[in-house]
């Protein structure tokens, strides 16, 4: 069984940092790519950031050059790195992984943590 758990979400005011992290574990050969997503209530669920098995990354036009996304393989993790941060960037954050089973793969989504930005 697949279990992703993410952890680093919180209030922090404008201008301010956050590192979010999504740790996965279960039975699995491989993950290919990793994402955050965010959404907030009432709307659609958006992509923020990925990060490919070779480290290729995109981005959200509106958090490129504050949020780097990065990932750790021997530990299965995700990060994602937001600094300055601004009220627009209130939402919760989910980690979305793709795992490899042979020719197939399964996409797991996070709890997903709650990121507020405000003072």
């Amino acid at each position: 069984q697949v279990q992703l758990v993410e952890s680093g979400g919180g209030s922090v005011q404008p201008g301010g940092s956050l590192r979010l992290s999504c740790a996965a574990s279960g039975s699995f050969f491989s993950i290919n790519i990793m994402r955050w997503y965010r959404q907030v209530p009432g709307k659609e669920r958006e992509l923020v950031a990925a990060i490919t098995s070779g480290g290729s990354t995109n981005y959200l036009d509106s958090v490129k050059g504050r949020f780097t996304i990065s990932r750790d393989n021997a530990k299965n993790t995700v990060y994602l790195q937001m600094n300055s941060l601004k009220p627009e960037d209130t939402a919760v954050y989910y980690c979305n992984v793709g795992m490899v089973y042979g020719s197939r793969t399964n996409y797991y989504w996070g709890q997903g943590t709650q990121v507020t930005v405000s003072s």
